[in-house]
């Protein structure tokens, strides 16, 4: 998740993209963990619109707010008469952040004769499925899959940030605030999605006049352990650390930087939206912290106040970031679909192509940007913006 870090916003941006839920988010996995969750329609005349994402493991949390994110926004565009007169089918597949998993997932959503994919959830699946898709011409949309090479095909296009972009808005963010001149970055060099946004916020740094005074890398094997990271960046005199990673690892980098009584500024990506729902996590540790996000959930339009209203009732938590990275998602295929005139007795392939001109003539006011539009090579177009961890809650800066 990644691009995701998104400031995903409201449980779990990004990512690049990854995490697990509390008490609430159990009650959202106890009606929405079912890793073939569909919406069906019995009449033959339906879009079929495919979704991959976590819903079980690590990055649950992620998946299972893209899922229930893209289901209320199926339930709306339903209730509200369809599609150019057709009904929207939804099958959510479980892949577990797993490359392998997912391929096996789109194969699953193919048989199912999916028309068009809303996923994946994460970078590295998304760029294993998106290798596929292309070869099947099957138009694909990620909500929140950041890397680079997510959306390196022309079937292919992403509501999120890049992971270059996640680095670059950082870096200037940081800059143009005056939030510190002297800055340490801990980041994951066996992850696309963290390598991604490190290597654009340091070459942006430069134009900041910020100081990187210390990049402390881990691996995935090595990330449970990192007070030697953190004293390094103490030692290095860093007002704050940049943290474009997950927010698994964050919690852990957060709570042992409070034991050494290191107390700088935290600043992440939209990977670290969900640090508020990591078990047995001090949540008092993340206050203060920010995050580059499209989506925060106490925004006051009347798009935002719907959305986070109906998405507690239906699973009893606030919305993050993801969750809204997919109900923006599932709209704007709604939009191109009405762009193309598109049918749904219309092959995968013929959808793909018409899809993919209409990506480029659409313009989409959403939760997580207004007017957003679309180049050919898949990225959005849309304004960065960053939320602040007050008191316990994700607060638009």
């Amino acid at each position: 998740m990644k691009k995701a870090l998104s400031f995903i916003l409201a449980l779990s941006m990004v990512v690049s993209l990854t995490a697990c839920g509390n008490a609430a988010t159990s009650d959202s996995a106890a009606e929405g963990t079912e890793a073939a969750a569909t919406t069906e329609a019995a009449d033959g005349t339906t879009f079929k619109i495919g979704g991959i994402g976590p819903v079980t493991g690590g990055a649950a949390v992620y998946g299972l707010a893209v899922k229930n994110g893209a289901q209320i926004a199926i339930d709306e565009i339903n209730a509200a008469g369809g599609v150019n007169g057709a009904q929207l089918e939804f099958n959510f597949q479980d892949d577990e952040h797993d490359a392998e998993k997912s391929v096996n997932a789109y194969n699953t959503l193919k048989d199912w004769n999916m028309q068009m994919l809303m996923g994946t959830v994460t970078s590295t699946p998304c760029i294993a499925v998106a290798q596929e898709s292309n070869n099947d011409q099957i138009f694909q949309l990620t909500p929140s899959g950041s890397s680079v090479p997510c959306v390196q095909y022309d079937n292919a296009f992403r509501i999120c940030f890049s992971d270059p972009n996640q680095g670059l808005k950082s870096a200037q963010y940081i800059g143009e605030n005056g939030l510190a001149s002297k800055v340490a970055v801990i980041y994951d060099s066996s992850d696309v999605y963290s390598s991604g946004i490190y290597e654009k916020f340091v070459e942006e740094s430069k134009n900041q006049n910020i100081e990187v005074v210390a990049a402390e890398a881990f691996t995935a094997d090595s990330k449970t352990d990192f007070t030697v990271q953190l004293q390094k960046a103490k030692d290095a005199g860093a007002e704050l650390v940049f943290l474009p990673i997950y927010y698994s690892e964050a919690a852990l980098i957060l709570a042992q930087a409070n034991t050494m009584g290191f107390a700088p500024q935290f600043f992440g990506c939209d990977g670290l939206d969900g640090i508020l729902t990591v078990e047995n996590f001090d949540t008092k540790l993340a206050e203060n912290v920010m995050l580059l996000t499209p989506f925060a959930a106490d925004a006051t339009d009347d798009l935002t106040k719907k959305f986070v209203e109906t998405y507690k009732s239906k699973f009893n938590e606030t919305p993050n970031q993801f969750a809204a990275d997919a109900y923006d998602a599932i709209y704007t295929i709604k939009a191109a679909l009405e762009e193309a005139k598109a049918t749904p007795d219309m092959n995968a392939q013929d959808l793909c192509e018409v899809l993919k001109t209409a990506m480029t003539t659409i313009t989409i006011d959403g939760l997580t940007g207004e007017g957003m539009s679309w180049t050919a090579d898949g990225e959005v177009n849309k304004a960065p913006k960053a939320v602040k961890i007050v008191n316990g809650v994700y607060t638009a800066m």
